[in-house]
């Protein structure tokens, strides 16, 4: 079996629910007190091999992107262990880190030293990033200027360009017009097909099946079915 990239042993991941900010002030000193909790994640164990790609349905409320935070780092378990082995590219919040006085070839460099990279490596790639966010003369413009459409396309192109070990999809994420959504879905398969390692969350069991070979359905946050795509969905469907 090839080398285990992903790994959840008996994660839990659980949040405090504050009435207000008085309240997450006061529970700084009655350590949380009778504050309200609420179960993300409830003992979920798996594996992601190398080279796999995975789809993670449920429906909203599932645990799935409080998943992808503890994957890419943005969040810790309550109690369990995780193991990520690899770097990873998170199609997400593609804008997080961005400075908006900084100009757009500015802002590959900052979200690449966030995304670990060396400047030698940054340079490397700073030339694919640009071109494949077709912003114009606007790369050399502050953030600020730019439309959302603008910066997410900037903030997409840097994280497919880094070259990942795994790649992290939410495919509710819309980038830019149609033919840019294209050439999105075009590298990702050229990512997948390279043997990376995909997760990809969607609702769509058209899409799951043409990128993945294997789905996990959460609900609950409990893991109701892990194995093929088809029966996943069949699962899913069944609790509509």
């Amino acid at each position: 079996m090839s080398e285990t990239v992903i790994k959840f042993d008996h994660v839990s991941k659980e949040y405090f629910l504050y009435k207000n900010d008085k309240a997450r002030f006061k529970a700084i000193f009655t350590n949380n007190r009778g504050v309200k909790r609420h179960q993300a994640l409830k003992d979920i164990s798996f594996e992601v091999h190398r080279g796999e790609s995975v789809g993670i349905i449920g429906r909203n409320g599932a645990g799935k992107s409080t998943l992808l935070k503890m994957i890419t780092g943005v969040s810790f378990a309550t109690s369990g262990e995780i193991t990520v082995n690899g770097k990873v590219a998170a199609l997400l919040e593609l804008t997080a880190g961005f400075s908006f006085d900084m100009t757009g070839r500015e802002n590959i460099y900052l979200k690449g030293y966030l995304l670990g990279l060396e400047d030698s490596e940054v340079r490397q790639i700073e030339d694919d990033i640009v071109e494949f966010a077709n912003l114009g003369e606007y790369i050399d413009q502050p953030v600020r200027t730019y439309s959302s459409g603008m910066r997410m396309r900037l903030g997409f192109a840097i994280n497919i360009n880094i070259q990942p070990d795994i790649l992290v999809i939410d495919e509710a994420l819309s980038v830019g017009d149609a033919d840019f959504r294209k050439k999105c879905t075009d590298k990702i398969k050229e990512l997948r097909n390279s043997g990376i390692t995909v997760l990809f969350v969607s609702h769509s069991v058209n899409s799951v099946s043409d990128t993945c070979d294997r789905a996990i359905y959460l609900s609950g946050g409990k893991i109701e079915y892990d194995g093929t795509v088809e029966e996943a969905f069949e699962r899913y469907n069944q609790k509509k």
